[in-house]
């Protein structure tokens, strides 16, 4: 932001500052449903709207016209006296509420410039001329009755039954350099209003008190009274009007004498340049000093999203790390070889006659193994392979499913609520997909073992022998001294498991040398594992996937934090701290 003519470094340090939070505020966000994020993301809009309306476009023309915002309660009489300041029928008022809708901002004809654009108030359509009612507009009204250097904007009520109203009320009242606050006799108690003139005594905000309607015989009473509660609040100093309450004259406005001395003030500060200034940069200032506050307000709510996503990020990187690690403690302690598999294998090497000959000794019995494998076993050994195949698959689909409900069961439970859980099952596989994508996993880490077989079998030797026995049964002996470890077996299947697999790995040994089973065996292991991990990482992918899309930036609290800080101690050596 470049800084205006006429401010020293500090000044333009600040609203070199007010910018990076302006830019700052842009990055945050507050998806999740937490107890602090509803009132975080309205104060976030608040001070979006702050910046833009006012601070900024303040700080880069002191010299604009002071805005005097007319803000009050339902029937307060704020078009009627801003129809009577400037002496036009310029605001629309009538029995029926609400009546002010569309804001209405009236300035003299040489300040123009100064408002049709989007200098202030940016989100705001200019129109000309009577308004269709909507919240989106901004009127204006071009008057010579207005002293340059001043303009009135005519504000919806504070108290509307309508809470668009209301909350662009707010709006408008932040946007002011200047509040003309107006309340009655019968209304100035009421707890709306005093909450509003609260914040401008916090904020340090120009205030003036209108007190109008105030029937006759009661004037002294009812303004000893506010004046006593301005003064409790810190507003004695608040210039306080009184109207009685009179008919309207023959042209519709309220009488010159009764609005004389509101007018005589407002135009005081339009005629004063030092006046003027000085209001701008008090109203400023308090601003300044009120956003830098709210705004470290917001750094618990900030936290608490960043906690949250870390919580729901870990939820899925711990389902998935321990259907892993399920999976990978069933390959090593010899659970594949459970049910199906293990009865297939114990079809296909038996556990009589061929276990006893190998107890006897491996060398005489290579090739009665040899003679055996060649044999009718090789229908068998197609079953074998696909019951491993069907074993593994269906332990990869069940483990990922497990996770899966896990991670749906904590988000919908905890931190993230269905709406989340709903986004990241649409991003999931189908089951069917799923299961398709672990049989073809496990089908193609079948065919990484074989070659890895060939490879090792590249002599010729080893080359005829498992020419001889067949590609697929070494490759099934080689994965049943892969699953062979009975940590995970009980009874009976200790025994079948363990006595059948001697016979894979003395097959395997006779064929290729222990140490190059060995070798084979943890390659084709570690293999099986990783590809296990990117099987689940494909499932995990929509969950972390709808955290990305949240707009979390985690950066973003901290950056808040230091601009803040920074923002502070340039607003003290501004004001010479």
């Amino acid at each position: 932001m470049r800084a205006p003519a006429g401010i020293g470094r500090s000044a333009a340090e600040v609203a070199s500052l007010l910018e990076d939070l302006r830019q700052t505020l842009d990055r945050l966000g507050f998806p999740l449903d937490l107890p602090q994020s509803e009132d975080a993301r309205e104060e976030t809009v608040d001070l979006r709207h702050q910046l833009d309306d006012y601070i900024l476009p303040r700080y880069a023309s002191l010299d604009a016209p002071l805005l005097t915002v007319v803000g009050g309660s339902t029937g307060s009489g704020k078009s009627a006296l801003v129809n009577a300041l400037t002496q036009r029928n310029v605001a629309h008022s009538s029995a029926i509420r609400p009546t002010t809708r569309t804001p209405l901002l009236v300035h003299n004809t040489a300040d123009r410039a100064w408002f049709e654009g989007d200098r202030i108030l940016p989100e705001l359509a200019r129109v000309r001329g009577s308004a269709g009612g909507s919240h989106t507009e901004l009127e204006l009204a071009s008057v010579d009755t207005l002293p340059e250097g001043l303009a009135l904007l005519d504000s919806p009520d504070i108290d509307s039954i309508v809470e668009e109203n209301r909350r662009l009320a707010a709006q408008l009242l932040s946007a002011a350099d200047l509040w003309l606050f107006v309340t009655t006799a019968a209304r100035y108690a009421d707890a709306i209003p005093w909450a509003l003139l609260d914040e401008a005594a916090s904020r340090n905000i120009v205030i003036a008190i209108v007190l109008n309607r105030v029937p006759s015989g009661v004037g002294v009473e009812v303004r000893a009274d506010l004046s006593r509660r301005l003064e409790e609040r810190g507003l004695s100093h608040a210039p306080l009007f009184v109207i009685g309450e009179t008919d309207l004259g023959e042209d519709g406005f309220i009488p010159e004498a009764d609005v004389s001395h509101v007018r005589a003030w407002l135009e005081g500060l339009a005629h004063d340049s030092a006046a003027r200034t000085a209001v701008a940069r008090q109203t400023l200032g308090g601003a300044v000093d009120a956003v830098a506050i709210r705004g470290r307000g917001l750094l618990p709510a900030l936290d608490e999203q960043r906690s949250a996503l870390v919580t729901l990020a870990s939820q899925v990187d711990d389902a998935f790390a321990s259907a892993h690690s399920k999976v990978v403690s069933a390959v090593d302690d010899g659970s594949v070889l459970r049910g199906e598999v293990l009865a297939r294998w114990q079809d296909f090497v038996g556990t009589g006659e061929i276990l006893r000959q190998v107890e006897a000794g491996v060398g005489k019995i290579r090739d009665k193994i040899s003679s055996w494998f060649r044999g009718d076993g090789k229908a068998q050994a197609e079953q074998v392979e696909v019951a491993i195949e069907d074993g593994i698959a269906h332990m990869l689909v069940g483990e990922t499913e497990s996770a899966i409900a896990t991670v749906e069961r904590a988000w919908a439970r905890g931190l993230g609520g269905e709406r989340l859980v709903a986004n990241a099952a649409a991003r999931l596989r189908t089951p069917e997909d799923r299961r398709e994508a672990a049989t073809e996993l496990v089908r193609q880490w079948q065919a990484t073992l074989s070659a890895l077989i060939q490879e090792e079998g590249k002599d010729k030797r080893a080359s005829a022998r498992v020419l001889s026995l067949g590609l697929n049964t070494v490759a099934i002996a080689l994965m049943i001294v892969i699953f062979a470890s009975t940590a995970g077996l009980s009874g009976g299947e200790v025994v079948v498991a363990g006595g059948t697999a001697v016979v894979a790995q003395k097959l395997l040994e006779a064929i290729f040398g222990d140490e190059a089973v060995r070798r084979m065996a943890q390659s084709a292991l570690k293999d099986l594992h990783e590809r296990a991990g990117a099987f689940m990482v494909t499932d995990a992918e929509p969950f972390r996937s709808e955290l990305a899309t949240l707009g979390v930036d985690a950066s973003a609290g901290d950056d808040l934090a230091e601009v803040l800080a920074l923002l502070s101690a340039a607003r003290r050596e501004e004001n010479g701290q």
